[in-house]
């Protein structure tokens, strides 16, 4: 069974700040994970590279949260789906 986007972004945040896969969940906070601004901006990349998708740096400043990552990424995941569909 393939992983979900969301099970892949986790990954990809624990992994890149190395936080134990377990302390990570979808409502976890970037506070209550530790990750500062520069933290974020890596995990930004990473997950560009995992998705190969393009982040909006600004957009991102404001995102709190595990969850609201989850929802961007998908987003852009399926707007990629839908214009490779129409290619």
């Amino acid at each position: 069974m393939p992983e979900t986007i969301e099970q892949r972004v986790i990954k990809v945040i624990a992994k890149s700040q190395r936080i134990p896969l377990e302390k990570v969940s979808i409502d976890s906070s970037f506070e209550d994970l530790g990750i500062d601004s520069m933290d974020s901006i890596n995990i930004l990349f990473d997950l560009e590279g995992e998705f190969d998708i393009q982040i909006n740096d600004e957009q991102t400043k404001q995102i709190p949260r595990v969850r609201e990552i989850v929802e961007g990424v998908t987003l852009l995941v399926d707007a990629k789906e839908k214009a490779s569909h129409e290619s």
